[in-house]
């Protein structure tokens, strides 16, 4: 079955949520053993049964997927499905197209090479404030990055920036498959 045809059967038979989480909130419902509250899924969803399909660093934003269908959570998240999600990443510092040739043939991190991803410059995009606010360096410029990955390891894109020299300052992700974004604010969901 391919990835639209799952897509369309999740749509039909399980409850899909797209989610636009906000900066410093964790992706989990629960947070029992931080010694000092820290926000998670459960203040901004109030839907029984879902749980995210993937995770979101807490200094991440932007879209999550939450199922109450295991086989449809596990088919979003699993890399061996590869999925494309697409990041708006601002770095510090201003990055050429000849730059971005690592990303595109793919680099090895630490815990090894990595998948080719598609990169490249786009013009800052129109989003939200972030609070608290990026921090900015009046002697640095920065500048925004359209990365494209179809694998998902632990902090993966700030990763690949930092290896190339450009460290990420924000980054959002706006679209998993075919969900994306589009018109769902930060900290509110919608029916997928």
């Amino acid at each position: 079955m391919d990835w639209g045809s799952f897509q369309a059967l999740g749509k039909d038979m399980a409850k899909v949520i797209l989610f636009s989480k906000p900066f410093d909130v964790l992706s989990q419902f629960t947070d029992a053993r931080s010694p000092t509250p820290r926000a998670t899924l459960s203040d901004f969803i109030d839907v029984p049964g879902v749980y995210p399909a993937g995770r979101l660093d807490r200094d991440s934003e932007g879209l999550m997927v939450l199922t109450d269908d295991g086989r449809l959570q596990a088919r979003i998240a699993d890399p061996a499905h590869k999925q494309p999600k697409t990041y708006l990443v601002q770095v510090e510092g201003a990055p050429t197209e000849a730059d971005l040739v690592p990303l595109r043939q793919g680099l090895t991190l630490n815990d090894g090479p990595t998948l080719p991803a598609r990169a490249r410059l786009i013009a800052p995009p129109d989003l939200w404030p972030r609070t608290p606010p990026v921090r900015y360096r009046k002697s640095v410029p920065d500048t925004w990055i359209e990365v494209i990955l179809r694998e998902g390891r632990n902090r993966q894109v700030r990763r690949m920036t930092a290896a190339i020299g450009f460290p990420t300052l924000r980054l959002v992700r706006w679209r998993i498959g075919d969900w994306s974004l589009d018109g769902i604010e930060p900290g509110t969901w919608r029916d997928a």
